[in-house]
């Protein structure tokens, strides 16, 4: 028979470890349950000058540069130049074999002669039968010869005048014939057309060329004025409607290591790169699937040992604001807009709540279907105590640092600016934070927590 005490101590044990057990389960979810506090960092907002920057590449060339390339064919006997190379204006570049241009001179020469004999010619056949009409004429009114004797003679007299008129013309064609003859002629010979520097030459001495006055002939060599240098930068559609001539710009190239250069934007393109017109805007072959970039000229005004095709980054500057609210670009993120009845939930735990519920339905997307996904808005985080509140804001321009906010914050209060993956991921309405410095990168990919 059992021992009623060792009963009651047996009892007393399974008690205490079911307690025990109970309680430890009990801690457990409770830990579980207890809201993980974020570290972020924060920063005031403040007025500050903003300078909106639009940012593009490109390559330098020269303002104005001239193709040289023969109106005539033939084989270049004489290229006194090469590449890099000053040239002065009327400087000799090139000299066509000449041969066939001077034998078509000087046959056109011996044709345009012929034609003037031909006309002194005309003119003594004229002259006679004038005088043989005038005699016939005379004889026929006195009634001394026939009227047939007389036709004939005022037929020769017209059959004459004709045959000047004739060789008139005919000198007029061998005339132009020479001079077409003189100036092919006069185009195996290219002289410079204006004062500058050989920057391509793509023929040598000995080649043939081909020339036409229809369409260009071959290329020779490229002349430009490196006085007059400008970069030819490619803009997206988005930006280019901000830029406008006048605008200044700052120029950095790779060849010119801590240099910026000056330079004033002179000329927007009408029309993207690479744009046909006519072309169908249907299916996959009716047009690129490259980026639309429309070309921006800049003028650089300092001078410079430039090369055309040297590259460069230019930052233009588009938009100023003075004196205007801003926030860090990284405070500044999306998320989807709250409903009426979460709204008045979070407002009725505080005065940050109340902002929220009153800002929510300003900034709320308005007009959307029924059954359309919401779409998110902008907001940022404001520190409020130990909480993250979030706000929804509209914004203006931004600099490469912050961005102008024209709706939503107010001067003074405290915006949340870092971490990243806090801003955009983890933080919501009403979640807890601490502020302190960002957290190690090590042992994490990039782009993880940490300030922008």
């Amino acid at each position: 028979m059992a021992n009623p005490k060792s009963k009651r101590r047996r009892k007393l044990i399974v008690f205490a470890v079911l307690l025990l057990v109970i309680g430890g389960l009990t801690a457990a979810a409770f830990l579980r349950k207890r809201e993980a506090v974020i570290t972020v960092q924060t920063e005031k907002v403040t007025r500050r000058n903003l300078t909106e920057i639009v940012v593009a590449n490109g390559r330098v060339q020269p303002v104005v540069y001239v193709k040289i390339s023969p109106e005539v064919s033939g084989e270049i006997i004489e290229l006194p130049v090469k590449e890099g190379q000053a040239v002065k204006k009327g400087d000799l570049l090139v000299r066509i074999k000449p041969d066939t241009y001077i034998a078509n001179s000087n046959s056109a020469t011996a044709s345009y002669r012929a034609s003037l004999a031909g006309k002194s010619t005309a003119e003594a056949n004229l002259a006679r039968a004038e005088a043989e009409f005038r005699r016939q004429e005379s004889l026929y009114r006195n009634s001394l010869v026939s009227e047939s004797l007389f036709v004939d003679a005022r037929t020769s007299y017209e059959v004459a005048q004709a045959q000047l008129r004739s060789a008139t013309h005919q000198v007029e064609m061998s005339r132009a014939a020479l001079d077409r003859a003189e100036e092919d002629l006069r185009k195996t010979v290219i002289h410079s057309p204006l004062e500058g520097t050989v920057i391509r030459l793509n023929s040598q001495l000995g080649e043939r060329v081909v020339g036409t006055a229809m369409m260009a002939g071959t290329e020779i060599m490229t002349i430009a004025d490196l006085n007059e240098m400008e970069a030819r930068v490619e803009v997206g559609e988005v930006d280019v409607p901000l830029i406008q001539v006048g605008q200044v710009a700052r120029l950095e190239g790779d060849a010119f290591k801590d240099r910026k250069f000056n330079g004033v934007v002179t000329e927007i393109a009408n029309s993207s790169r690479g744009l046909t017109l006519g072309a169908g805007t249907g299916g996959f072959g009716g047009q690129s699937q490259e980026a639309t970039k429309f070309e921006v000229k800049i003028r650089i005004k300092d001078k410079e040992a430039f090369r055309p095709g040297m590259s460069f980054t230019a930052e233009i500057e588009t938009r100023y604001r003075t004196n205007v609210l801003t926030v860090p670009i990284a405070s500044v993120t999306t998320r989807l807009p709250k409903t009426t009845n979460s709204v008045a939930k979070a407002g009725s735990g505080s005065a940050a709540g109340a902002t929220n519920a009153a800002a929510t339905p300003t900034n709320a997307p308005s007009g959307r279907k029924p059954g359309e996904a919401p779409k998110p808005i902008e907001v940022v985080f404001l520190k409020d105590g130990d909480v993250a509140r979030m706000v929804p804001i509209k914004r203006g321009i931004s600099d490469d640092a912050y961005m102008e906010i024209t709706e939503g914050l107010e001067e003074g209060q405290e915006v949340i600016s870092g971490g990243f993956k806090a801003i955009s991921r983890d933080l919501e309405d009403g979640k807890k934070i601490k502020v302190g410095p960002p957290p190690g990168e090590k042992g994490k990919p990039p782009g993880g927590a940490g300030t922008p």
